[in-house]
């Protein structure tokens, strides 16, 4: 019987080494659970716990809980014992284990959890919320450029609309307004990004229905910009029937551009202004600033993103438009060579008639001489010409035509 009473016991829990790292000022339930043989002649179980070796004495910080529970036929004891640790000093974590019948269990590991895990998470935070300032202001200060970009790469060209100009500027008869728009805004859009403006010095709508020449303009331009200054809105139009023009040009333009100045003298709460506050999904509203002047500004950029994308082309080609549309105009050079008397070899030019039927040396000493009425185009093939369309077509970036010469001229 004895041999049976010395069997070592059969525990439950712990299972393995368990290594815990509980906080400082947390208490920490141990678990010690196991199966005891039993008889008439063996001693009853005792659980004896244990802290690095050392047999645990009784303290205020310890709190121990045990039961125990008898099969059916005696034969075996479940014994538990639970082990409650409140870690208050560092000195209260270590290695403890329960004994049970001088048969040690696996140890439960108490360590301090050190900061390197804080501070790992406090870091991988500090970082996460630099590339968000950092993508932020990417965001603010390339947001132009990259849809500058977007816009030379991927935009909508709007050629072959029969518009001669991109922006009908309207802007009030006033020294400082001519001012701005001649030595500014023309200069920069014209001459460094290569717009075409029409310039207009009248009141845009002073009347309710807009007038015939007005109509005529506006749709010979791409964009409608208007300067909004102190001057154009002292006019009595702009505080009382401001808000049917807005709808009228929105009608006849696609999505007018607005110009504000920075520290207008009149009230900001202007009734033109606050509508055009009030209406910002229908109307591009620019602000001009004092340092706006520089070509970098993001004034310029928004204002480029507002009008028509713009194609590069090399000056050898001609005019994009015109080349799109598959003109043979009159006024165009023959690619062909001159003769050693004067005229023009047409051998090597694919059309010589043109687009209207002209025959003949485009330059060059006459075939015969001009009768006194006028310049004949041809003998019996006056009413032939059509030059109606001259007049619709772009001629301003073409640096391979001639000069038209009148009858005075010669």
């Amino acid at each position: 019987m004895a041999g049976i009473c010395d069997r070592a016991p059969e525990f439950l829990s712990p299972t393995g080494n368990q290594a815990l790292e509980p906080a400082l000022g947390s208490v920490v339930a141990l678990n010690c659970t196991a199966w005891v043989v039993s008889g008439p002649h063996c001693s009853p179980p005792s659980v004896q716990w244990l802290k690095d070796r050392l047999p645990l004495g009784n303290g205020s910080h310890y709190d121990l809980h045990e039961d125990s529970w008898v099969k059916d036929n005696f034969s075996e004891v479940l014994v538990s014992s639970i082990l409650g640790v409140n870690l208050t000093r560092a000195e209260d974590y270590g290695a403890f284990t329960c004994s049970i019948r001088n048969v040690s269990s696996s140890p439960f590991t108490l360590r301090r959890a050190g900061p390197a895990g804080h501070v790992a998470a406090v870091l991988a935070s500090l970082l996460v919320l630099l590339v968000l300032l950092l993508a932020a202001l990417l965001y603010v200060k390339c947001r132009l450029s990259v849809l500058l970009w977007y816009q030379d790469a991927y935009g909508e060209v709007e050629m072959n609309d029969g518009k001669l100009y991109d922006a009908y500027v309207s802007y009030s008869d006033s020294p400082e307004d001519r001012k701005f728009v001649n030595f500014i805004l023309k200069p920069q859009l014209e001459r460094r990004r290569g717009y075409k403006l029409f310039l207009d010095d009248r009141d845009l709508l002073p009347r309710a229905e807009p007038s015939a020449d007005l109509l005529v303009n506006l749709s010979r331009c791409r964009r409608l910009i208007v300067v909004l200054s102190d001057a154009f809105l002292g006019q009595a139009w702009c505080s009382h029937s401001f808000r049917e023009g807005l709808c009228r040009l929105l009608e006849l333009t696609r999505r007018p551009i607005f110009i504000t100045f920075e520290g207008q003298r009149r009230d900001p709460a202007h009734p033109a202004l606050r509508l055009l506050r009030q209406h910002r999904h229908l109307v591009t509203l620019l602000l001009w600033r004092p340092g706006s002047v520089a070509p970098s500004s993001d004034f310029w950029k928004e204002l480029q993103l507002a009008l028509p994308r713009k194609v590069r082309y090399r000056a050898a080609e001609g005019d994009p438009q015109t080349r799109l549309q598959d003109d043979k105009d009159p006024m165009l050079i023959a690619q062909g060579r001159v003769r050693e008397r004067g005229t023009l070899s047409l051998e090597q030019d694919p059309d010589p008639e043109g687009d209207l039927g002209v025959r003949g040396p485009v330059f060059g000493e006459p075939l015969a001489p001009p009768h006194a009425s006028g310049v004949s185009l041809g003998e019996g093939r006056a009413s032939e010409v059509d030059v109606s369309d001259l007049g619709s077509r772009n001629y301003s970036a073409r640096t391979d035509f001639y000069c038209l010469v009148s009858e005075d001229d010669v």
